[in-house]
């Protein structure tokens, strides 16, 4: 949105790209920045509202993001450089891969954003981003053989398959069984999961299934064949918004899946998704930051042009209000992610999970608020405009439309918002009992 001189529209950019100073981005951030800038302006931006009005992304695109090691960035950072210099991934777009950091991540999470609706970018990157990191953090050096050489440069795709008809946030309560054979030498899956992002075109899902008793303890994460395997149907499913990204139901009848695929250890499964689920509900709340950007800066153009009572939208004090309230909402969310980045390239991840846990559901709930805010102030201010499928407010009727997406999967808002307290109460618990007197100890 910007014109050659320069001078953007208010609120399109975050503050450092739009010419402020900022603590956070290094030389290697800056570059990275303007190279996926210019990947994405010709290969995905352009497209994007047109695959997700087909409702689906041609092939060409994951084998062009695959060709420029652009699903990499996905990863949860530090990246996993021994593996990828292994397969021959060596950098990303010149950024070297021992270089990255989390605000790399974020840099590509918010340009990606920048196409507005995240169904073309999340139809090809949500294997890297949340299917492979189970395997690459808890799977055995066995399992690394056997998966990584084909998922990690994207000869092999894959998804995560958690959620069920009747298990959605509520993850301990996952029926979908893994039973093992009379001969021990495989699991006997049975079951069915919903709204599997990318699982129609998978050939793998990271899998939680229940291995044991109920409840959190019998749950465990398997490598389970997909695609064409003996066992498995899949459907896509018809969703609000993000469209083109693939999600699926699938059934699982009598699937044979070697016991080798187990992931970790048996009953180990829930603290595995938690782990997971962190990295991902940060790359949400990221991506959407951006989202609500578009919507926000989209309208803020079009009233600045558009004529009514004789003068410019912009001119009504109105208009004017609701512009300020959602945009002072955008830009503490905008800083609080750039601050989350900056603390996540700073900690390690076992700091990072016990300290910022609660704080990424927080942030990712108050994400899906703001984008909200910003969506419904965009489809407002276009209209009638904002009400139609086509022409000008295309761009706002369909955003608001994604705003479920971001608010529902990854961890349900309500869910999130008392998950952040009780983690929160958790810390402060364990840190006052750490600092109690010991019994029978005199020391003050």
């Amino acid at each position: 949105m910007s014109s050659p001189n320069n001078n953007i529209i208010p609120f399109s950019e975050p503050a450092w790209l739009a010419g402020l100073p900022s603590p956070y981005y290094k030389e290697t951030h800056k570059r990275f920045q303007k190279a996926c800038r210019a990947f994405l302006e010709e290969h995905l931006l352009p497209y994007a509202m047109e695959w997700e009005r087909e409702e689906t992304v041609p092939d060409h695109l994951f084998h062009t993001f695959r060709k420029h090691n652009m699903l990499i960035p996905n990863l949860p950072a530090p990246l996993p450089v021994e593996w990828l210099t292994r397969v021959g991934i060596y950098d990303i777009l010149g950024t070297p891969i021992q270089e990255w950091d989390y605000l790399h991540t974020g840099i590509y999470l918010d340009e990606m954003g920048r196409a507005g609706v995240c169904g073309p970018g999340a139809s090809m990157t949500a294997g890297h981003a949340f299917g492979i990191p189970p395997i690459i953090k808890f799977g055995s050096k066995a399992l690394h053989e056997k998966f990584l050489p084909d998922l990690l440069p994207g000869k092999k795709r894959a998804c995560i398959a958690i959620t069920e008809p009747g298990a959605g946030s509520d993850v301990a309560n996952i029926a979908t069984t893994a039973v093992k054979s009379a001969d021990g030498k495989h699991y006997i899956i049975n079951g069915q999961k919903k709204w599997i992002t990318n699982a129609f075109w998978s050939d793998y899902a990271t899998m939680a299934v229940r291995t044991g008793g109920p409840g959190a303890s019998g749950l465990s994460m398997i490598v389970c064949p997909l695609k064409g395997y003996p066992g498995v149907t899949m459907r896509r499913l018809k969703v609000a918004g993000q469209i083109s990204a693939g999600t699926t139901f699938i059934e699982l009848d009598d699937v044979k899946v070697p016991v080798e695929n187990l992931i970790g250890e048996e009953g180990m499964g829930m603290r595995y998704i938690m782990t997971n689920f962190n990295h991902e509900r940060l790359t949400i709340a990221v991506g959407v930051t951006r989202q609500s950007r578009v919507a926000l800066s989209a309208a803020f153009e079009y009233v600045m042009k558009r004529e009514a009572f004789g003068k410019a939208l912009i001119e009504q004090p109105v208009v004017r209000h609701r512009l300020a309230k959602a945009g002072a909402e955008l830009e503490t969310m905008q800083a609080w992610v750039e601050q989350f980045l900056y603390q996540m390239t700073q900690l390690s991840k076992p700091e990072a999970d016990a300290k910022l846990g609660g704080l990424t559901a927080l942030a990712k709930a108050k994400a899906g608020m703001v984008f909200n805010e910003c969506a419904q102030t965009a489809v407002l201010l276009f209209g009638g405009n904002g009400f139609t499928r086509t022409g000008q407010g295309e761009i706002a009727e369909r955003i608001y439309r994604e705003v479920p997406g971001a608010r529902i999967p990854g961890g349900s808002e309500d869910v999130m918002l008392d998950l952040a307290i009780r983690q929160l109460v958790k810390n402060y618990r364990n840190a006052t009992k750490a600092l109690e007197r010991p019994s029978g100890s005199s020391k003050l």
